[in-house]
This record gives C-alpha cells, sequence and structure tokens, in this order.
C-alpha cells in the first residue's frame, strides 16, 4: 500500500456578501492553479466595517489540503 502525502497551505479570501461566498471565493481562486483539493479548514473570520459600523466586508483564513502526487 502506498503512503498518502496532503500538504496544507494557507490564503485568505474576502467578499461584501459573506463567509460563505468569501469561502467558495477562494476555493475557486486556488482550484486554477491546485489540483487534487480534498478539503479546507475556515481558521479565522475578520470583518471590515464602516464607519457607522455595518460590515462592509468578510474576510476569511482558510487551510487548504490538496493530495501530493
Amino acid at each position: 500500500m502506498a503512503a498518502s502525502i496532503v500538504k496544507v497551505i494557507e490564503i485568505t479570501s474576502s467578499s461584501a456578501k459573506g463567509i460563505e461566498d468569501a469561502v467558495q471565493s477562494g476555493l475557486k481562486k486556488v482550484s486554477k492553479t491546485v489540483k487534487g483539493i480534498k478539503g479546507a479548514w475556515v481558521n479565522d473570520i475578520k470583518v471590515v466595517t464602516s464607519d457607522d459600523g455595518k460590515v462592509a466586508e468578510w474576510r476569511v483564513n482558510l487551510r487548504i489540503s490538496f493530495q501530493v502526487e
């Protein structure tokens, strides 16, 4: 049985729409150059606020794992 090696990279992605959109956008962008993505963890969530205290942008820090061939 061959050993399986998985590498983990960390990215930050953002969206004005919400957390899920930020995650989807990050995964979509990474999948253009990284093949064999197996999963992702949301490490951190941050918001950027406007002067009146409303959420202007959602930011997520993702750890993405992919299989090394």
